[in-house]
């Protein structure tokens, strides 16, 4: 189970006692926000791209943003395309929902957005579509991977 290998992963850092199991799902950002008790702004909603060539890649966002495509394509020199969620199941090993940059299946790129940067603290999933973890900003960076932050996004209004 997706969770639990997260689990795993985070207790190497002393972070598993963070994570949450709701007793409802927190599979969108709305749901996660109501789950933890939070505006869905704080919500690390975690992206599954692939670059034209086809090779995956995870993206961090606030929940309350979107991809800017002028921005994205900037960054990454590709139109913005997301993974199916079989592609996702295979590449990241988390299913929709629960997909987080955590003890994912094969050493993806990450990368966060600075729209997350406003917060002391984010809640991105854990492995399931019913799981959350507190972090920092700093933590989530350091802890998912993440190469670098960008900015990628827009707020939606």
């Amino acid at each position: 189970m997706a969770i639990e290998k997260v689990r795993s992963y985070l207790k190497q850092f002393g972070l598993d006692e963070r994570i949450r199991e709701h007793s409802q799902s927190s599979a969108t950002v709305e749901l996660a926000a109501a789950a933890v008790g939070v505006e869905g702004a704080r919500i690390a909603k975690t992206l599954s791209f692939k670059t034209k060539e086809g090779s995956p890649f995870l993206l961090i966002t606030a929940g309350d943003t979107k991809i800017d495509n002028k921005k994205f394509r900037e960054e990454f020199h590709c139109k913005a395309k997301m993974l199916s969620p079989e592609e996702v199941l295979e590449f990241v090993g988390h299913e929709v929902g629960g997909v987080c940059p955590f003890a994912v299946s094969s050493s993806l790129p990450v990368y966060t957005d600075v729209s997350m940067q406003r917060f002391d603290t984010v809640f991105p999933a854990a492995g399931s579509s019913n799981s959350s973890v507190e972090m920092t900003c700093e933590e989530l960076f350091r802890y998912g991977n993440a190469l670098k932050w960008v900015d990628v996004c827009k707020e939606v209004i």
